[in-house]
């Protein structure tokens, strides 16, 4: 097992990455957390194959524990089942020593995590991610929230969690496209900051694709160390955390106008980082290498990159989206392979020129 410490200021917390912690969850757990009332939140899919594990591990180990699954997708992220959540844990009558826990995806990690961060101010949880994206992304950072038809995770805060497991094994029930979503997320990383991670990501692509152990545990790894480095010297996102948002500024637009139903979170960043790589080249930062290399190993990955979404819609939702700020769009945006900048000039102009045109 690996572990990768998160130093904060006040919530510091262990990323432990590994084969098999699924069933020792409980016993994890309780080495740093006395038993208690717990809520296990996850979703149906996850229910069925990992839900009574964990329920039973965190059993075993003296937890209290109320399993609640939801159905699973994007559009479940949503302030009616926030307000679902809140109702059981009143009926579990939850406290402020209780606990949380998120079996899944993105979706639960981020709905489990809004609840924990608002209910009675604040109680603990801990995030076990059972997708590649989660693993590498949403479950590490502490950002949490729902989603409002309007715009994406525009309802949330920050709030860490009390520890992150990651079981490498989860990965072989994954379907292919949500590992390749995943991988999208791990293909930024290398872009933002890590020239080496990109080269091994397409060397091995077919190596990580096939789950080869090696392979997954550096990926996930590198991916881990980088987002907690991250985060270490911003915590908040006042600065060097956005370079994170790589991808997701046209990525979340894309969601928004296509209501979270047609893309995968992983899939519209994929196509946002094109996006953000023909803007800094339009604006001569970068060479058409940097985008070359960005769409063979995103081509490799299978995902499709041609949305026919009108630029219009797609620029409207990017004035909604949280970070825009006084109005004025900002973009991550790539220098070369393992370095990018934020940008704020970014014009209507520059955006209708790359939108509409085939990428």
């Amino acid at each position: 097992m690996k572990t990768i410490h998160v130093h904060l200021p006040a919530n510091s917390y262990n990323i432990h990455i590994g084969k098999d912690l699924i069933a020792k969850a409980g016993e994890m757990i309780a080495e740093d957390k006395a038993p208690c009332k717990t809520l296990l939140i996850t979703d149906t899919n996850i229910e069925k194959i990992y839900g009574e594990i964990v329920a039973e591990s965190l059993r075993q180990n003296d937890f209290d524990v109320k399993l609640l699954s939801l159905p699973p997708g994007e559009d479940q992220k949503n302030i009616e089942n926030a307000w679902l959540l809140y109702d059981h844990c009143f009926d579990h009558k939850l406290d402020r020593k209780s606990l949380i826990v998120a079996l899944g995806g993105g979706v639960v990690g981020d709905l489990s995590g809004f609840i924990a961060a608002t209910f009675m101010r604040g109680i603990p949880y801990i995030q076990i991610p059972t997708s590649l994206l989660a693993q590498v992304d949403s479950s590490i950072g502490g950002k949490v929230a729902v989603n409002h038809p309007k715009g994406k995770n525009m309802i949330g805060c920050f709030y860490q969690p009390k520890a992150v497991f990651i079981d490498t094994n989860t990965l072989s029930s994954l379907p292919s496209k949500e590992m390749v979503a995943g991988l999208a997320e791990v293909v930024k990383y290398g872009v933002i900051k890590d020239a080496e991670l990109f080269a091994f990501l397409e060397k091995s692509i077919f190596d990580i694709l096939q789950l080869k152990d090696e392979a997954l545990l550096k990926i996930i790894a590198a991916s881990c160390q980088i987002k907690a480095s991250v985060v270490e010297q911003d915590e908040k996102e006042n600065d060097l955390r956005a370079i994170l948002n790589y991808g997701h500024t046209i990525g979340h637009a894309i969601e928004t106008v296509t209501h979270y139903k047609r893309y995968r979170h992983g899939e519209a960043v994929a196509v946002g980082m094109l996006y953000a790589t023909k803007i800094a080249m339009e604006l001569g930062l970068a060479d058409r290498s940097v985008f070359d290399r960005q769409l063979s190993l995103i081509k490799n990955l299978g995902v499709s990159i041609q949305t026919g979404l009108k630029s219009e819609a797609l620029i409207k939702a990017l004035y909604t989206d949280k970070k825009t700020i006084s109005g004025k769009l900002r973009f991550v945006l790539p220098i070369k392979i393992g370095e990018v900048i934020i940008s704020d000039k970014v014009n209507e102009e520059i955006l209708y020129r790359v939108l509409d045109k085939p990428l």
